[in-house]
């Protein structure tokens, strides 16, 4: 099983010259080559680029739901490349809580039961009242997504994915629907619970404004890590600006 990380000083995530091809028709393209990226726990990482760099793709190798076609990745001393189906599937229900852009709510049950539904994949997780009441949203639980703005339906979607006490986040393009006001809340959210709970957090973006929130930055060109860089100074989610 890939259910736990052995206490190790390797770190959470161990990228080795993965490269990711689709073949479309007759020609085969590379959406990711030679990516080395290392991902410490209880860091937040932000990879950076626009569309077609590679970035959901790298996103879905680090969650379990894509396997690289080239090098390795490592969730602490285990290779999920060489991971069965059951294995990976075991490591998306216990290790990862994903946050997905268009959040993904059940559109007929109330802000509690779509929290409700993570809860029922893992044997120890959040009542979902306290994952709610971690994203400030105790006074909608009752409420449906169609009865919540878009800043409080991702933040039910924040909660869902925290409910099963992930080990790791992953946000895709969690702002990519919101206006700037509401985007900070929900950054500010994310922020917060990496710097307090200390959840490692990793979120994809195409939005140069966003990546100065982080501890690190990964800048993603055609498939390639272009850049990568600390940031020494994180500033904070209210002070993001587009």
């Amino acid at each position: 099983m890939i259910s736990s990380r052995e206490a190790t000083t390797l770190p959470m995530i161990r990228i080795e010259r993965a490269g990711r091809s689709f073949r479309m028709g007759e020609v085969e393209v590379a959406a990711l080559v030679d990516v080395d990226l290392t991902i410490e726990a209880g860091e937040f990482l932000v990879i950076l680029g626009p569309s077609g760099s590679g970035k959901s793709t790298l996103l879905n190798l680090i969650g379990g739901t894509d396997r690289a076609t080239s090098g390795s990745l490592h969730y602490g001393s285990r290779n999920l490349n060489q991971a069965t189906d059951s294995e990976l599937t075991e490591y998306r229900r216990a290790t990862v809580g994903f946050i997905f852009q268009f959040y993904n709510l059940v559109p007929t049950l109330t802000a509690l039961e779509n929290v409700q539904v993570a809860t029922e994949l893992v044997d120890d997780p959040l009542e979902p009242e306290e994952a709610l009441a971690l994203v400030e949203l105790s006074d909608r639980a009752n409420h449906f997504p169609a009865q919540l703005s878009g800043g409080e339906q991702q933040r039910v979607a924040i909660a869902r994915a925290l409910a099963k006490r992930p080990e790791i986040l992953l946000a895709d393009e969690p702002t990519g629907a919101l206006d700037l006001p509401t985007a900070r809340s929900v950054l500010g959210i994310l922020q917060r619970l990496n710097r307090e709970k200390g959840i490692t957090v990793v979120l994809i973006t195409h939005n140069p404004a966003i990546a100065n929130i982080a501890g690190r930055l990964v800048r993603l060109v055609s498939g390639r890590v272009a850049e990568l860089r600390m940031i020494e100074n994180p500033i904070d989610a209210a002070e993001v600006v587009w």
